[in-house]
C-alpha cells in the first residue's frame, strides 16, 4: 500500500508547472474579463459562447450607479472607480492570458481582489480566497512556458 501511495504521489508531482499556470491564467483572466464585460457596452468578446462585437468600449449606463450604491468605495468618486475598474478588468486579464507582465498584472488584480474583499463583499472570502491563491501562484512562479514573458526571457538569456 505504501508503495502504491508513493507512486501516485510521484505521478502527481509530474504535473507540469506550465499546465497549472496556463489553466490558472485562463481561469483568473476569465473571471475578471467577464466582470469587466458587465461594466461596458460597445465591446463584447466571449470566446466560449461566441460573442464577438468589436467597437469602442464605453461605460454601461448601469455602471456608475452600481459604484454609487452597491460598491460605494471610500476615497474614490464612483465615476473614477467605475472607469478604473472597467479598465483594470479588461487590460490585466488580457495581459495575464497572453502571459505578458504576468506577475505585475496578477499583483494588480490581487490588489483589486483585496479591495473587493475588504470594502465591498466581506462575506465572499471563499471566492476571493480562490482568486487570491491563483494570483499569488502566478506572482510566485510566473506564467510558465506558454507565455510572452517566457519568450522575452529566452530572448534576453542569449
Amino acid at each position: 500500500m505504501n508503495a502504491l501511495v508513493l507512486r501516485a504521489i510521484a505521478l502527481l508531482e509530474k504535473i507540469p508547472h506550465s499546465l497549472i499556470a496556463f489553466i490558472g491564467r485562463f481561469s483568473i483572466a476569465a473571471v475578471f474579463w467577464k466582470s469587466g464585460q458587465t461594466k461596458v457596452e460597445g465591446l463584447a468578446i466571449d470566446l466560449i459562447d461566441g460573442t464577438f462585437e468589436l467597437g469602442w468600449p464605453r461605460l454601461a449606463d448601469s455602471t456608475i450607479p452600481l459604484f454609487q450604491s452597491e460598491y460605494d468605495l471610500p476615497l474614490l468618486s464612483p465615476e473614477i472607480a467605475a472607469h478604473l475598474a472597467a479598465f483594470a478588468e479588461h487590460v490585466f486579464p488580457l495581459l495575464i492570458l497572453l502571459g505578458l507582465a504576468t506577475r505585475f498584472s496578477a499583483l494588480a488584480l490581487l490588489g483589486m481582489t483585496l479591495t473587493i474583499q475588504l470594502l465591498v463583499y466581506p462575506d465572499a472570502y471563499p471566492t476571493h480566497g480562490t482568486w487570491a491563491a491563483v494570483l499569488l501562484y502566478l506572482m510566485a512562479t510566473g506564467p510558465g512556458k506558454l507565455s510572452i514573458d517566457q519568450m522575452i526571457a529566452r530572448r534576453f538569456a542569449k
